[in-house]
């Protein structure tokens, strides 16, 4: 048993580190993708020398980026194989389908048309040129479109039947799966704050010039673009972010609790704006969750329901199978120790299902598949060993979810800064607080890493010990590796991912230095 969890643990660990270098790429690339395009729109329209330099210095430094992230994409991808087979067999045909989707299509459309974005300056019309350009940033975000549909489909399994003459996961309705409520949420949340991510680099890359005194026209010009997708980023990632909670209190009401540690659930829950979890607590003890918070009346009954007075369970009513109706009338929904017991059924049914299968007898097997089919939802409850096993590391959902919200309120007010310093540059300029401002901008760029990975971090942990809500958790989707083959495999990736990471940001490093030591205008007149 022990060897298992090691094996689960380093498995998880491997995946998670793969993730965490593959995102500090993609979202940088979705949103300088977006940029990019529109300054050369801007060139295009203008036909101005200095807007064609600008979008060449963003379009190197998108260049470099988004080739490392395929590196790491590819790498995660195949990690489903090594090590998570199990999960990789029983859902493949679900699974595998939006990822086809994304390699056949999203992956061949934005690869054919970054060459002619990167090579084909004289040997296109600027038009098509153009289009190439938003070709490439659209076709990435549909890459992030079906990876993201995947990923919604583990957090709600959707469109799919069990085939139990197969014992796998076999897809019913692509349609359910592409345009599930999680997937859409999911898809629309992500790539808007990618916008907010670049956004932010540019301003932060800016600072740095500005700090130094270089090249300031070509920072100005950055600048007007820059803040401007931040600011539409940042505001429609709150936007959807409201959309994401009432998606996750509907079907995915444990991670909810868990992102606000709420235990015992009320009609018109308050919502915690910062709060010191109570280390020591424990399901169904009588101690209090938190150490000191303060809360906002009604506010994540609304959040969740946008009903001031709704219900919202907390971790304890949902394993107990309880909820409120708005009259305060007790609703009795399953319990995870009947979950547990119907899932144990299930396996009893499946057993039946086989011999009957062997022996021939259809009139059975069609009985039995449809009583399974009926109460599959349940199946993996049967693999955990007591109801608080499902619950998910409360202290790391809560306080990433609260660094979050807390660092998304920020970038909107530093964003909107940034914004106004753009049409009104001579405050900026004049004030002696400038370079304090610059400072805070190169600042921001990691702070905006730290929120989008915590954003990952919420949704991933926050489902936990599920590689398929409610259907396998992680101890059965895993490869039959031993521990010691894993974790050699984790130092060996962290050991290249850590190279790969430290030659983008020396690449990118050094083309901002070298770009910013001349004016762009007198590069690209020489040239």
């Amino acid at each position: 048993m022990e060897e298992l969890i090691n094996v689960v643990d380093w498995s998880r660990a491997q995946f998670a580190l793969t993730a965490i270098y593959h995102w500090l790429f993609v979202p940088l690339t979705l949103g300088l993708g977006i940029i990019v395009a529109v300054m050369e729109t801007i060139y295009l329209k203008t036909k101005s020398e200095k807007w064609l330099a600008t979008t060449k210095f963003w379009m190197t430094i998108f260049g470099v980026n988004f080739a490392i992230g395929v590196a790491t994409g590819i790498i995660l991808e195949f990690e489903f194989g090594t090590n998570w087979s199990n999960y990789s067999w029983f859902v493949g045909d679900i699974f595998g389908a939006p990822l086809a989707v994304e390699g056949i299509l999203a992956f061949f459309m934005e690869s054919t048309f970054i060459a002619v974005m990167f090579f084909g300056w004289k040997k296109v019309s600027p038009k098509f040129h153009l289009a190439a350009t938003w070709l490439t940033a659209i076709g990435a975000s549909l890459s992030a479109l079906w990876i993201l549909v995947a990923n919604a489909w583990m957090q709600y399994p959707t469109g799919c039947e069990f085939n139990p003459a197969t014992m796998r996961n076999e897809m019913t309705s692509f349609a359910a799966v592409a345009l599930s409520p999680m997937a859409m949420s999911k898809f629309f949340h992500t790539v808007l704050s990618a916008w907010t991510l670049g956004g932010v680099f540019v301003c932060g890359v800016c600072g740095w010039m500005m700090l130094k005194k270089r090249n300031l026209d070509h920072c100005w010009r950055s600048l007007k673009v820059g803040a401007w997708v931040g600011v539409i980023g940042i505001v429609l990632t709150m936007i959807t972010g409201d959309t994401s909670a009432v998606t996750v209190a509907k079907y995915q009401p444990m991670k909810l609790a868990a992102m606000e540690g709420l235990y015992k659930g009320n009609h018109e829950q308050a919502i915690v704006a910062f709060g010191i979890l109570n280390p020591s607590k424990q399901a169904f003890d009588d101690q209090d969750p938190y150490l000191f918070d303060i809360s906002i009346p009604y506010g994540l009954s609304f959040l969740a329901t946008h009903d001031f007075k709704a219900f919202v369970p907390g971790i304890e009513d949902i394993i107990n199978g309880v909820s409120y109706d708005n009259e305060g009338n007790e609703i009795n929904t399953v319990s995870y120790a009947e979950r547990m017991e119907r899932g144990k059924q299930l396996q009893e049914m499946l057993s039946q299902y086989s011999a009957a299968m062997n022996s021939g007898n259809t009139m059975l097997q069609d009985s039995l598949k449809n009583v399974i089919n009926a109460d599959f939802k349940h199946f993996g409850y049967a693999y955990l060993d007591k109801p608080e096993e499902a619950i998910p590391n409360v202290p790391l959902t809560f306080y990433t979810f609260h660094f979050m919200v807390t660092v998304g309120g920020y970038l909107l007010v530093f964003l909107l800064l940034a914004l106004f310093f753009v049409y009104k540059p001579n405050i900026l300029n004049k004030a002696k607080w400038a370079k304090w401002w610059h400072i805070l901008a190169i600042i921001t760029i990691p702070l905006t890493y730290l929120c989008s990975a915590s954003g990952w971090i919420v949704a991933e942990v926050g489902r936990q010990p599920w590689t398929i809500q409610d259907l396998m958790p992680n101890k059965v989707a895993i490869s039959d590796l031993s521990a010691g083959y894993v974790q050699t495999t984790f130092w060996i990736f962290a050991v290249v991912f850590t190279a790969l990471l430290i030659a983008d940001i020396g690449i990118i490093c050094k083309q901002i230095s070298k770009k910013s030591q001349t004016d762009l205008e007198i590069d690209n007149e020489k040239k």
